[in-house]
């Protein structure tokens, strides 16, 4: 097992010996030591929202009790969902047998870790499978360690030492050790809490492998610089810096350090980029692969306790504490991760509940892989306004083709909005080439990943260009201009020799978007997308109304002699049999033509209309 792990070692700077051994805490030393749990009872005890989710939790794993054991079902290339649910299982089940000490908990959530320990492989071929299934062990046998014989303790952690840490080292399946995206995370992250679990059976080699992940996951980390922007998006923050956090967590459980990784650049502020990609909508800024909502991320208290700052947590309290009795049958949109759900508990117990605050900021700029600048009016109402920017690059993991886009809020509405993700089964298992990213690969063909399914430009019909970077040159914070400019040239290729974009917003928050675009030696024709879900219908030559939730709002073009400018509404229907419907959606805008050698200046603005 060796080969790999000295080119990894060799590889990354170092952190410790890998011989060096660890003063590890005694069992359970993951997350929650023993007497913990009172922190916990305490703080259940006094807050009705948060004992509200310590009671769901026990009364679905009351569920579990009576359902036979997870199976190995693998759904296309995936074993994912079967992993995440084992997580669920033997992460809830341990939390409700230490909570409440009733062993039936325990012994289900021991039949599930030897359940899986029995698959013939966790599914290497798809890392993702095995890193999460590696955690899930890895809880339930340290959680449940002195409630397990000598025989089950050998064999779950064997499964862990032959179906997690052997394939970890075998070149074909660990791809992941170098990865600046959320698999080093999640991979590195659930091995960490095999090694740790399991420290005691095979020192030198889990000391050797804590080395090893801990030295790989900077690599992920660094991408959070350099002031906590995610390249990956709201989605994809939940996803990997969840497992970052519970990796973190363990370590400083387990060692009493975070060997260093809280100190990278932008990571603690990271949990900034979240609460700012959250809309008073409550809808959440969703560009790359994300989902419009914005679920509670158990995460964001952790972070309130590293950063000294609970302002951070506002928008979670708040949707904690508007949960429904009945919330678990929603909670895979009320909680990211939710898998992951008891960490909500631990980390809340460690933190004042009573001193969550409102954020005092309302603008914020994350530059980066991804830059996006976002407004925010206010903290209080689903009224406020709100505005998202973002350039960056198709090449950044997970990103779909929307440099420029822009999604904007007025009036508790919703008018510039994203599309989303669309799921990845539903198109890998028709054969579409989904990650074939580059120009003129099939990821573009999906509509919903392309240029003209966003809130953009789109020049002579074309793809935007892979190789392209789309920064943030300028940001405004005054009152009567909020907003961003951007430099879109490199997204057009020669066609242009120049185009920006500036999106902001006025004193009376309405929008204005300003483009400059010189053509080269040829004429090129420009469409300008808003993607949105109101209803519309062009009421003259530069106007189009748009109605929705008995709002309206005017989409006024400054027509200075644009040549060829016409007015339009597109259908978003799918344009292949692979894409998803986009019901109650639309594009609105214009075309119009650049002449060549010559610049346009496109000029657009929304404002309200009298209700």
């Amino acid at each position: 097992m060796k080969k790999l792990l000295i080119y990894i070692l060799c590889l990354v700077s170092p952190v410790l010996s890998a011989q060096e051994k660890f003063d590890i805490a005694d069992h359970p030393r993951l997350l929650l030591k023993a007497g913990e749990e009172a922190q916990i009872a305490e703080m259940i005890g006094r807050d009705a929202s948060m004992m509200r989710v310590h009671r769901a939790i026990v009364a679905e794993s009351d569920k579990v009790l009576d359902l036979p054991p997870v199976e190995r079902v693998v759904k296309g290339r995936r074993l994912l969902h079967t992993s995440r649910e084992a997580l669920r299982r033997i992460f809830w089940l341990s939390y409700s047998y230490r909570m409440t000490g009733n062993d039936a908990y325990a012994d289900r959530a021991i039949d599930e870790m030897l359940a899986v320990s029995a698959f013939s492989d966790w599914n290497p071929s798809h890392f993702l499978d095995v890193g999460e299934m590696v955690m899930a062990v890895a809880i339930g046998y340290d959680w449940l360690y002195d409630h397990m014989t000598e025989a089950e303790r050998r064999t779950v952690s064997q499964a862990i030492y032959e179906k997690g840490f052997i394939p970890a080292d075998n070149e074909d399946y660990a791809g992941f050790y170098n990865l600046d995206n959320n698999w080093n995370q999640v991979c590195c992250g659930g091995l960490l809490y095999g090694a740790l679990a399991t420290y005691e059976d095979r020192p030198e080699l889990s000391a050797e492998l804590i080395d090893v992940y801990v030295k790989s996951v900077p690599f992920a980390l660094r991408s959070y610089a350099p002031d906590g922007g995610y390249p990956e998006g709201f989605h994809y923050w939940g996803y990997g810096t969840s497992f970052q956090v519970m990796m973190i967590a363990a370590l400083e459980s387990a060692l009493g350090t975070d060997m260093g990784l809280c100190s990278y650049p932008g990571f603690l502020e990271s949990s900034a980029f979240v609460q700012f990609m959250t809309a008073p909508s409550g809808i959440s800024y969703n560009f790359s692969d994300a989902v419009p909502y914005a679920p509670c991320n158990p995460m964001m208290f952790w972070f309130a306790s590293k950063n000294g700052d609970m302002s951070r947590v506002w928008l979670e309290k708040q949707n904690i504490d508007r949960l429904p009795d009945d919330f678990m049958g929603n909670v895979n949109r009320l909680f990211s991760e939710y898998r992951l759900l008891p960490s909500l508990l631990i980390f809340c117990s460690k933190v004042d509940m009573d001193s969550i605050v409102p954020p005092k900021e309302n603008s914020r700029f994350f530059d980066g892989k991804t830059p996006v600048y976002v407004y925010r009016e206010g903290w209080n109402s689903h009224e406020d306004a709100y505005l998202g920017v973002k350039g960056g690059s198709p090449l950044t993991s997970h990103s779909h083709l929307d440099a420029g886009s822009f999604v904007y809020e007025y009036d508790g509405v919703r008018w510039s909005i994203e599309l989303g993700m669309q799921d990845y089964h539903s198109l890998e298992s028709v054969g579409v080439k989904l990650w074939d990213g580059h120009q003129g690969g099939q990821r573009w063909e999906v509509f919903r990943l392309d240029n003209v399914s966003h809130s953009t430009l789109t020049i002579n019909g074309e793809h935007h260009l892979v190789k392209s970077f789309v920064p943030v040159v300028e940001t405004w914070y005054m009152r009567a201009r909020k907003g961003a400019r951007l430099d879109m040239s490199s997204a057009f290729g020669p066609a242009v020799t120049a185009a920006e974009r500036s999106v902001w917003l006025d004193r009376k928050n309405h929008l204005h978007v300003e483009d400059r675009i010189t053509a080269s030696s040829e004429d090129v024709e420009v469409q300008w997308i808003m993607t949105t879900s109101a209803d519309a219908e062009i009421i003259s030559g530069n106007q189009i109304l748009l109605e929705q939730d008995g709002r309206r709002m005017f989409l006024n073009v400054h027509d200075n002699g644009l040549k060829d400018l016409q007015m339009h509404i597109w259908s978003n229907d799918p344009r292949h049999d692979y894409d998803a419907p986009n019901p109650g959606t639309r594009r609105v805008g214009f075309t119009m033509t650049v002449p060549a050698d010559r610049q346009a200046i496109l000029k657009v603005k929304l404002s309200p209309a009298s209700r």
